[in-house]
């Protein structure tokens, strides 16, 4: 009925661990291996958090006209595929490498293979920020090896569990691979829909997001409830849930290639309204004492509200379609990348998992962020400064992130 259905739910998510714990990975003794390549998740999350700073950084000096990027790339193209490849791409990789040692059973990547797949990502990055010097199938070849590494070392930990309920997986990741080579195609001036290579990863971040956090944001609600004596508990997945699924991956994926159908945004604003409903009934209210967890909450609140803006934004035209894609590539993916890599940093390197002040500065600054970006999109006379502020608390955010667990990251397991 559902392609994208989550095929498996993990033991430990129904425990209410993000994913398998750290310790037996890094307390197996690897004399020769760093502890910043002992898993996935700890050079990723650090590569993705310290680009979306920097990257955002250039961004707004290009627009400021300080700086110009020596890019095949058009510089808005640029920020696009450096926000989705430089800084999502990473962030999801380090949370299925980390992952699927839970689902699959598998060792994880570890040492020379996740060093060099860091590197191909740090390519990546080099080649598209200075393409314009290359040939062109350098700029290409070179881009696009970080994603395609990253698909074939999912297949090969699935192909070696024997499980093939995990599958459904690779298709946002095969996607996100042709989106990538569709943004350079449209770099290098062939006929191709403008937005479709971008659009198209758009669609795969929102899957891979709304699936996963229909899964732990419940699971994580539960456990803390019950811990706490609370008698109140999220609703289970059902029908209703799943139908809510198709109609957001539907919906997208119509946009993906038809962006102003009134009928498509129609269905957005659908979707959107019941991804809203979704949350409502995971109980989010009760998770004010601990913004570790609420901030999973308002991440998702961003998707349902960012879908329907974007579906708003083809029937109304007091509406920019800039309003909804920020809402979820600032709101939603920002938010949820950032709970994710914080808990996952805290639970896997031995810590307790409560947010501490720095946390919740870092919470606080993404959600200015997205909210600024947000009203930026509608033109004015502030829009300028609504942009910088933006910028602003975004790169305060990444970057008090990296001050904060940086060290978590690239140090042994704690003893705490």
């Amino acid at each position: 009925m559902y392609m994208f259905a989550w095929p498996y739910q993990p033991r430990n998510l129904r425990m209410g661990l993000v994913m398998t714990s750290d310790a037996s990975q890094d307390a197996a003794p690897r004399p020769r291996t760093m502890p910043l390549f002992t898993v996935g998740f700890r050079p990723l999350f650090l590569a993705a958090s310290v680009w979306s700073v920097i990257a955002l950084t250039v961004w707004m000096a290009v627009l400021s006209g300080v700086f110009t990027v020596p890019s095949r790339f058009d510089p808005l193209s640029w920020h696009i595929h450096e926000m989705i490849y430089g800084f999502v791409t990473p962030a999801v990789g380090g949370f299925l490498l980390t992952a699927m040692v839970n689902w699959t059973g598998q060792p994880p990547v570890a040492g020379g293979a996740l060093a060099a797949l860091s590197v191909l990502w740090v390519a990546g990055r080099v080649v598209c920020l200075v393409s314009a010097w290359l040939a062109a199938w350098v700029g290409v070849a070179v881009d696009m090896a970080f994603p395609a590494a990253l698909l074939l070392v999912v297949l090969r930990q699935l192909a070696g569990a024997g499980n093939r309920r995990n599958y459904a997986l690779l298709v946002p990741l095969l996607l996100l691979s042709v989106a990538d080579l569709l943004m350079h195609l449209t770099a290098l001036g062939v006929a191709i829909p403008i937005g479709l290579g971008w659009r198209l990863a758009m669609f795969c971040i929102v899957v891979l997001l709304s699936v996963i956090a229909g899964r732990i944001i419940p699971a994580f609600t539960r456990n803390w409830l019950a811990a706490r004596g609370d008698k109140r508990r999220p609703a289970e997945m059902g029908l209703l849930d799943r139908i809510a699924l198709g109609m957001l991956h539907a919906s997208l994926l119509c946009w993906v290639f038809v962006t102003d159908s009134a009928l498509v945004g129609v269905a957005l604003v659908v979707a959107g309204a019941l991804q809203l409903w979704r949350l409502v009934r995971w109980q989010g209210q009760a998770t004010l004492p601990e913004p570790l967890l609420l901030v999973l909450h308002v991440g998702y609140l961003w998707l349902g509200a960012g879908t329907a803006l974007l579906g708003a934004s083809t029937v109304w035209d007091r509406v920019p379609a800039a309003a909804g894609i920020h809402a979820l590539t600032t709101g939603a993916f920002g938010t949820m990348i950032l709970a994710v890599m914080t808990r996952a940093t805290l639970g896997h390197t031995g810590r307790t998992l409560h947010a501490d002040r720095a946390t919740m500065a870092v919470y606080a600054l993404v959600t200015l962020a997205a909210m600024l970006r947000v009203a930026a999109a509608w033109p004015g006379s502030w829009t300028m400064v609504l942009l910088e502020a933006a910028a602003a608390a975004w790169v305060a955010a990444f970057a008090l992130f990296v001050a904060h667990y940086g060290p978590m990251l690239v140090r042994p397991l704690s003893d705490a």
